[in-house]
C-alpha cells in the first residue's frame, strides 16, 4: 500500500513538472511570437512614415512600391503569426490594394528637376533624415531578397544625388552669408569644402557640373577681393610709414 501511495505521489509530481514545462513552453512561444509580431508591425508602422515623409521630396512611385511591398510581406508575417485576426488580415488587404496602385504609377518614374530645399534648417534636417532612412531600407531589402540589384543602385544613387544637393547648397549658402558680411576667409573655406564635395561625388550630374562652375567662380571672386584688400592694406601700411618718417625727419621748428 505505501509503495502504491509512494508510486502515486512519483506520479503526481512529474505530472506537475511535465505541466508546468508544457506551460512555460507555451509562455515562450507566445512571449516570441509577441516579440516576432511587434517587429514586423515596427517595420509597417516606420514603412507608413517613410511614405508620408516622402512628400518632402520629388514624387517616387517606385520608393511607395517598395515600402508597400515591405509592409504588406510584414503584414503577412503578421496573419501567419495571428491567423484568427481579422485586423491583421483587413491590412493585409489594404496594403495589397496599396501596391497594386503604387505598382501601376511607377511604371512613369521620378523626376527630381523640381526639387527646391527649404530655407528652414530644421526642414532640411528633417529630410535628410529622411533620405538616410530610405537608404538604409533599401539596403536591408536588398539584403534580403526582396530588392533587384538594379533597383536598388536606381534609387540609391537617386537619393545619394539629393543628399549631395543638400550638402553642397547648405555649405553655398553658408559661404555667401559670410561673404555678404565680408567675413572672406570662412566665406572661402564653405565654398573650398562645397566644391571638395563635389568633386568626391561617386556619381556625377548635371546639377555636380554646374555648381562647380559657379562656386570656382565665387572662389575666384574671394581671392580677388582678398588680393585687392591685401594691396590696400599694404598702401595704407606703406602710407602710414612714410608718414612717420617724415614726421620724425621734418626739421624742427624754433621757438
Amino acid at each position: 500500500m505505501i509503495i502504491i501511495i509512494i508510486g502515486l505521489i512519483v506520479l503526481l509530481v512529474i505530472g506537475v513538472v511535465v505541466v508546468n514545462g508544457i506551460q512555460q513552453h507555451k509562455q515562450k512561444q507566445e512571449q516570441e511570437r509577441r516579440a516576432q509580431s511587434a517587429k514586423f508591425k515596427a517595420i509597417v508602422d516606420e514603412s507608413d512614415e517613410l511614405i508620408a515623409n516622402l512628400g518632402s521630396l520629388p514624387p517616387s512611385p517606385v520608393l511607395v512600391t517598395i515600402l508597400n511591398r515591405r509592409s504588406l510581406n510584414a503584414a503577412k508575417s503578421i496573419m501567419q503569426l495571428s491567423p484568427g485576426s481579422k485586423p491583421a488580415k483587413q491590412r493585409v488587404q489594404e496594403l495589397e490594394a496599396q501596391l497594386k496602385a503604387s505598382s501601376e504609377q511607377a511604371s512613369n518614374g521620378s523626376s527630381d528637376e523640381n526639387f527646391v530645399l527649404p530655407d528652414n534648417e530644421q526642414q532640411l534636417v528633417g529630410i535628410l533624415q529622411t533620405i538616410k532612412k530610405l537608404r538604409a531600407m533599401l539596403k536591408s531589402e536588398q539584403t534580403k531578397g526582396t530588392l533587384d540589384a538594379q533597383t536598388f543602385s536606381q534609387q540609391d544613387i537617386r537619393l545619394d544625388g539629393m543628399q549631395l544637393k543638400i550638402g553642397v547648397e547648405s555649405l553655398v549658402s553658408r559661404g555667401e552669408k559670410a561673404y555678404s558680411k565680408e567675413m572672406l576667409g570662412s566665406a572661402r573655406q564653405y565654398f573650398e569644402k562645397a566644391l571638395q564635395t563635389l568633386s568626391n561625388t561617386a556619381h556625377p550630374s548635371e546639377y555636380t557640373r554646374t555648381k562647380k562652375e559657379q562656386i570656382e567662380d565665387q572662389l575666384e571672386e574671394i581671392t580677388k577681393t582678398l588680393a585687392n584688400t591685401n594691396k590696400e592694406d599694404a598702401e595704407k601700411k606703406a602710407k602710414d610709414e612714410e608718414d612717420d618718417l617724415d614726421l620724425l625727419f621734418q626739421p624742427k621748428k624754433k621757438w
